[in-house]
């Protein structure tokens, strides 16, 4: 019998794993080629696949709800509606419609009564101030210069908790917008409090700065969010193990947002209870301080920047309670007076035009609508 080649003894070598190794081996010639094609993918990749995958902006084109944490995809929505319309309006699921068809929505009526595609609706489903400061920041430089009807919703002074402020049990929307490495948030600490309470990983949160920065991390997360499932490839691919990979992306974006979510009834219909909110105190809030932020952001890319304060349902609240609130309405437009930012705090509208503490039915956009319009062309 033939000599056996070097490795375990009485294997032949076919069989033979620690003789024969599934390792690729390159030339250092070749190791350069690849790097080079990393790179390249990495500082071209995004770009490229702007031309693979259409967006096609229809009138009243919202972010599909589902994709509210795509935020590479808001931020090519934000460069082709910058270079569309003349006024991008920005906020949370108050600007986005969440009762309402894209047709019914705030930018939409705003549109009617300029007689053109004039305001592109650029909100986001929880958008809270301190994740829109971040989204402002990251997410939206191509649309220095342009004109911004930014929302600030009081909603999000209500309570301790809306404000970010509670340690345990605080739902955090849009995490990968707050601050990750030194922050004083305590629903959502700095990765400094982290490390001295080593109560999450550290990792995450370094992934998140990377791709707040980097445009390839934010697209790999885009390519997660749309084609597959919300999982990194090797995950789906486990999940999928005789579906091709390649195949998912050959879908395209899905379609304009027009699904109504929501029966289209007012806050007293649906059952909603009168409420008392434990308004905070705006020396100290979180969300409030965010929001001032993210107004002298825009300001310094030389944005005009129009605020709307609410809409907000004052019927929901009790009589106290809608007293503790004018006292909040009334510091906003003081800072906003202040600073010589052009604003609205529109009157409440009648009740039955409310959803909920926040959301106007179609009706009451087209009525709000018309007061910024007016507003908008003094």
């Amino acid at each position: 019998m033939g000599e056996r080649e070097p490795g375990k003894p009485g294997l032949p070598p076919e069989l033979d794993t620690e003789a024969r190794s599934n390792a690729i081996y390159l030339t250092g010639r070749q190791w350069l080629g690849v790097g080079l094609f990393a790179v390249a993918m990495v500082l071209a990749g995004p770009t490229l696949w702007k031309n693979v995958e259409k967006l096609e902006l229809e009138p009243d084109y919202r972010i599909p709800k589902d994709l509210s944490s795509d935020y590479w995809l808001f931020e090519r929505f934000t460069q082709l509606a910058a270079s569309r319309y003349e006024t991008l309006v920005c906020g949370d699921s108050v600007v986005w419609g969440e009762y309402v068809t894209r047709q019914h929505t705030l930018s939409h009526y705003l549109n009617d009564l300029a007689g053109k595609e004039r305001f592109a609706n650029l909100g986001l489903d929880g958008a809270h101030p301190l994740a829109l400061a971040g989204l402002l920041e990251f997410y939206s430089a191509d649309a220095r210069g342009k004109n911004i009807v930014l929302q600030c919703n009081p909603l999000w002074l209500s309570s301790p908790k809306a404000d970010l402020r509670v340690e345990e049990g605080a739902q955090v929307n849009h995490t990968r917008l707050l601050p990750q490495l030194f922050a004083h948030i305590p629903s959502y600490p700095g990765l400094n409090r982290l490390i001295i309470r080593a109560r999450e990983q550290i990792s995450p949160r370094i992934g998140i700065v990377v791709e707040q920065r980097l445009a390839f991390s934010g697209w790999a997360t885009h390519l997660q969010q749309v084609y597959f499932d919300q999982k990194d490839v090797p995950a789906w691919t486990l999940e999928h193990p005789y579906d091709n990979p390649i195949k998912p992306l050959t879908r395209g974006l899905p379609p304009a947002d027009d699904v109504l979510r929501h029966e289209p009834i007012s806050w007293t219909a649906r059952g909603i209870k009168k409420q008392d909110y434990e308004w905070v105190d705006l020396e100290t809030s979180l969300q409030w301080q965010a929001f001032r932020r993210a107004v002298e952001l825009l300001q310094r890319r030389g944005n005009r920047v129009f605020v709307l304060v609410g809409p907000f349902n004052e019927h929901l609240l009790s009589q106290k309670n809608r007293n503790e609130y004018h006292r909040v309405e009334r510091t906003i437009v003081s800072w906003l007076q202040v600073k010589k930012v052009p604003h609205l705090a529109p009157p409440p509208l009648v009740s039955e035009l409310y959803a909920d503490a926040s959301h106007p039915l179609a009706a009451g956009y087209a009525l709000l609508a018309r007061q910024v319009f007016d507003s908008l062309s003094k």
